[in-house]
């Protein structure tokens, strides 16, 4: 009878791969459902089964059933049964994957810092006219980040734009410019202090522009205080910019004095401030202007045609009203201290206008006169003025005295042309003067132009007028508004001798008059 044969043993040691696959007489050992791993695994037997190959010299060695160990009797037949080799393969087990999770974060740190420099490379990579882009697309465009920076091109220097010009409002409080945005405007000088009646400011762009850049054609004159050219504002408002010479100490005083006393002052007879421009040292006022020239260019201009009578004496009234006002109507009173026929400007109307008020000063009520030094235009200047630089508001009557004459006679203050070139307009004519008045004989002293053409009672005034004007001694001389009256014939010549006794000369004293008459025939 045959008998069973026995299954091979087992080798020694066979991988979960490696074991061959049960018989199905062979029964199948299955690990523990609940391992213990705090404690060392049980022996083989307490599974139910006795080991294969017995052996008490070694420990036993499972078999295993399955392919895939997943015991923990399994893991410890792979390894060292000691207690300790527990916890070593534990640890070796928490080193690499500590290992592996340092690995993995900085593989991630890598790969994000990589592509936020190819973000930013191609940020800085974008075309330079993108900031143009965000100029016109400003409305839809995102802000740029903390670190972008964008360059914009430069501003493009354009001309200065014509600004609206002041317009003059008058009103109770007085006249001002109805600027909104004084932002442009410079500052007035330190010191200069303006009445409530100053007109307005430009900037000097504003000027440029109405005197088409200062242009030799818009040049109406010049002299030691600068030069006067004529502009047009946008308005269409003629004007007239009185620009001083900069960088002069005198200038500067001229500037001050000028817009201080004429922002106080208006009358018919007076040239009217429009404004003023301070600009680092640009110092410029701005005038009404005045289309008909001066009465010096009428007067005495080349080739001009006489000037008709009619027309001198009108001139003559306007211009005594106007100096009227700054010596009675002003308070304090305003000397001018530079009355000629070159300040008197004239429309087409033959109006008069008193100009440049830049020597003029104003005389305190407590003071009988003004110390000063000697300013004015040789051959206008009074007697007592020149000799010690005492100045009164008879001052300017002596200066309208010499204008008076101008319109008289033609001629000039000094006159080279003349036989007796060393000899004053004034020094010239008193002789004639005295014959004038006493004799109502003007031959020899009206302008030989007039050809006798003029009224001889409105001649007899304005003689009397300016040999009253033209005394050697100041408190004889007549006050402005007795002139305009007699000029326009509402008084007598007669009312102006105010300090002459009856018989004295109403040109010169009685102890001059006989010098007078020795040295006139001495010359002759």
């Amino acid at each position: 009878m045959s008998t069973a044969s026995s299954p091979p043993p087992p080798p020694d040691f066979l991988s979960p791969f490696e074991a061959p696959l049960p018989s199905k007489d062979q029964p199948i050992f299955l690990p523990p459902t609940s391992p213990d791993f705090s404690q060392q695994s049980p022996p083989a037997d307490s599974f139910g089964s006795p080991p294969l190959h017995p052996s008490p010299s070694k420990p036993t060695q499972p078999v295993l059933g399955t392919p895939f160990p997943a015991s923990p009797s399994g893991r410890e037949s792979l390894g060292t049964s000691s207690p300790g080799g527990l916890s070593v393969g534990v640890g070796v087990g928490i080193a690499i994957g500590g290992v592996v999770v340092v690995l993995v974060v900085l593989t991630l740190i890598c790969f994000f810092y990589k592509k936020k420099r190819v973000k930013d490379n191609e940020t800085r990579s974008s075309p330079k006219d993108g900031a143009s882009y965000v100029g016109q697309k400003q409305q839809n465009a995102t802000p740029p980040s903390d670190h972008m920076v964008i360059s914009l091109p430069p501003p493009k220097l354009l001309s200065p734009l014509p600004r609206q010009p002041p317009f003059m409002s008058s009103s109770s409080g007085g006249s001002s410019s109805n600027y909104s945005d004084h932002s442009f405007l410079p500052p007035p000088s330190p010191g200069l202090v303006l009445s409530n009646n100053y007109k307005g400011t430009f900037s000097y762009e504003e000027l440029a522009i109405a005197t088409d850049g200062f242009s030799e054609e818009n040049l109406l004159g010049q002299g030691g205080f600068g030069y006067v050219f004529k502009g047009i504002l946008p308005n269409g408002k003629d004007i007239a910019v009185k620009e001083l010479k900069a960088g002069s100490s005198q200038g500067e005083r001229e500037f001050q004095a000028e817009l201080e006393i004429i922002s106080r002052v208006h009358h018919n007879h007076l040239i009217a401030l429009v404004g003023y421009c301070i600009a680092d040292a640009q110092r410029l006022l701005v005038y009404e202007f005045v289309p008909n020239d001066t009465l010096e260019f009428h007067l005495h201009g080349k080739g001009r045609p006489p000037l008709e009578w009619s027309s001198r004496l009108k001139i003559a009234i306007g211009s005594a009203k106007g100096l009227s006002y700054l010596h009675e109507n002003c308070n304090p009173k305003i000397i001018h201290r530079d009355i000629k026929a070159a300040n008197i400007l004239i429309d087409f109307k033959f109006e008069a206008k008193v100009a440049d008020f830049g020597l003029a000063k104003i005389a305190s009520d407590t003071n009988t006169h003004v110390s000063t030094r000697v300013m004015g235009s040789f051959g206008y200047l009074a007697p007592e003025y020149a000799a010690s630089g005492k100045l009164t508001e008879k001052s300017d009557v002596y200066s309208f005295g010499v204008v008076l004459l101008e319109l008289i006679t033609g001629r000039r203050p000094v006159d080279v042309n003349y036989v007796y070139a060393d000899e004053s307009l004034v020094d010239w004519a008193r002789p004639l003067l005295i014959k004038a008045v006493e004799e109502n004989n003007f031959e020899g002293l009206d302008d030989i132009k007039l050809n006798n053409e003029y009224n001889r009672d409105e001649m007899a005034r304005m003689v009397a007028c300016a040999a009253a004007c033209v005394r050697y001694t100041a408190r004889r001389r007549p006050r402005m508004d007795q002139v305009v009256r007699v000029l326009e014939g509402n008084i007598s010549p007669s009312d102006m001798n105010g300090g002459i006794t009856p018989g004295e000369s109403n040109v010169y004293s009685s102890v001059d008059i006989e010098s007078l008459k020795i040295n006139s025939r001495s010359r002759y």
